[in-house]
């Protein structure tokens, strides 16, 4: 379709890709024991990086990215604070400007996809910043005592330095998973951000209101916990006149509404995880070898529900930067106090506020559980921000529909750049002598024969996911790990432990290596 420096304008920095600095690809195969302590250690700096607060950054800071913390595998206040933000972003970017054919590059070529990946590497690095100074100079704000040593300059410079570290050091340790480790960065420090998140939800002991003794207004935080607390130490006329039911089932932090959606939701992504359609393969020379080609129903895996949980996040961050920065917010038509000012249509906040309360911004963010809907439906009243029944109500429909829509729209554009469309899958059967039983052996017979079940299920796994995640998001789950989180985390560790089988199968047999394309 297209190939060749003539194709396009992306080869002048050809050589920029050249030269940029990354993690060298393995010549040879990775034995299993290796990827696994690789994987094992990079969790393990992911966990320290969340713990390293930013030096020099006030207490009264607030978190833009609060609502999509769980996605964005990040720790509030901390050198990670970004967490996956810039490089998804750059991802986004680049696979849009595919998809619309802005950039000229046919990703089925090796030349041209090696340059698509370098220069995506460049754009999270131009995406750090960007993504970095808005928050520092709008909500990171530097302790006082840093801006009398060094000034509101280099304060300010000093906290962007330790954001771009921290998120640099983030895209290497993707890479080095990627290419030494099992599955991906990305994947590994959402599900590993999720699962302590839901396990403290579940079983911590310590008083919700953090400081205060423990007391039927204040019982523990985690949910299991919290409901042995109650039981044991209310009676039975404690439990209705200060409404313990109803605090037990949804009005705690963490209540039993949320767990039990928790569970719910991990039965259904391990039940889609493991539906697949299977194509059965012959040998064309060795009579009697069958095989299977499993084409799953979350065949684009959960990576377009991080793309556009990422992408919803990023309009919430803007909308707030043009609705409350000093000098954002001078901006005509966007901001708050500019010329034409329409930014009431865009996004509104409360003051001190991180989560839109008004325009296209709310109508989009997520929705955080029952509290946010079903309890204003069934009581028929407003929510906290005052928006009548039909407005939650469309809230609601905008919201499921952008996570079903976008996840869509990504779930094409990724299997495009990932070498799980029709033509690449055909080639790699095609390299291992097998071939489809009644069809010649034939790549590009494969391929038409792939194009039947491969873009349609690519189609609806987008779809299905998608509005998996809302769904999740609408019942909510305990930690606050929200119920895309809690999608995305179980989809991965069941996903992690199937890559798993399949290292330790291509250990024992080497020639399965060839079929997956490792060597």
């Amino acid at each position: 379709m297209y190939g060749g420096s003539e194709s396009s304008r992306l080869y002048a920095l050809e050589r920029l890709v050249d030269v940029y600095p990354s993690i060298t690809k393995p010549e040879g195969h990775v034995r299993f024991n290796q990827k696994l302590w690789t994987t094992t250690l990079v969790l393990i700096i992911y966990f320290m990086m969340t713990n390293v607060m930013i030096y020099g950054m006030s207490d009264t800071t607030l978190d833009v990215f609060s609502s999509f913390r769980a996605i964005m595998a990040g720790a509030s206040g901390s050198v990670m604070h970004l967490g996956i933000g810039p490089i998804v972003t750059a991802s986004i970017i680049m696979q849009l400007f595919a998809g619309a054919k802005i950039i000229q590059l046919d990703l089925q070529d090796s030349a041209d996809k090696r340059l698509y990946q370098g220069v995506q590497k460049i754009l999270v690095l131009l995406m750090i910043p960007i993504e970095s100074i808005p928050q520092v100079y709008g909500f990171l704000d530097p302790h006082e005592t840093i801006i009398l040593q060094y000034g509101i300059g280099w304060a300010n410079a000093l906290i962007v330095a330790q954001l771009f570290v921290g998120s640099y050091l983030v895209f290497l340790l993707d890479e080095l998973v990627s290419k030494w480790g099992i599955g991906s960065g990305i994947s590994l420090f959402i599900a590993a951000g999720v699962a302590q998140s839901t396990f403290v939800g579940t079983l911590s002991p310590l008083p919700t209101v953090q400081g205060s003794p423990l007391s039927l207004q204040n019982p523990p935080s985690g949910t299991l916990p919290m409901i042995f607390y109650t039981l044991r130490t209310a009676t039975n006329t404690e439990l209705v006149s200060q409404n313990g039911f109803e605090t037990i089932l949804l009005n705690h932090a963490n209540p039993l509404a949320a767990l039990v959606s928790s569970i719910a939701v991990f039965l259904v992504v391990a039940y889609a995880e493991s539906s697949k359609l299977e194509l059965p393969l012959t040998h064309g020379k060795v009579r009697g070898h069958r095989g299977q080609y499993p084409i799953r129903l979350v065949y684009a895996s959960n990576i377009p529900v991080i793309l556009m949980a990422a992408l919803l996040a990023n309009v919430n961050m803007f909308t707030l930067l043009f609705w409350s920065h000093p000098v954002l917010s001078s901006v005509p038509i966007l901001g708050r106090n500019g010329l034409w000012s329409k930014a009431e249509w865009f996004g509104s906040y409360e003051i001190g506020a991180t989560t839109p309360s008004g325009g296209f911004a709310w109508y989009s963010s997520m929705v955080n559980g029952v509290g946010d809907w079903l309890l204003p439906l069934l009581n028929q009243s407003s929510d906290a921000y005052g928006h009548s029944l039909g407005q939650i109500m469309v809230h609601v429909f905008t919201y499921v529909f952008f996570m079903t829509a976008g996840s869509t729209v990504f779930a094409k554009f990724w299997i495009e750049t990932t070498n799980m469309g029709s033509k690449d899958v055909a080639k790699q059967i095609e390299r291992t002598g097998m071939q489809i039983p009644g069809f010649r052996k034939n790549p590009v017979v494969l391929e038409k024969i792939l194009e039947r079940y491969i873009p349609p299920v690519t189609l609806f796994s987008g779809a299905f996911v998608g509005l998996l995640a809302a769904g999740a998001d609408l019942l909510g789950t305990v930690g606050n790990a929200s119920g895309t989180g809690l999608l995305l985390a179980v989809g991965i560790i069941l996903r992690t432990y199937e890559q798993i089988q399949k290292e330790q199968a291509m250990e024992m047999h080497p020639m399965l290596r060839e079929f997956f394309g490792t060597e």
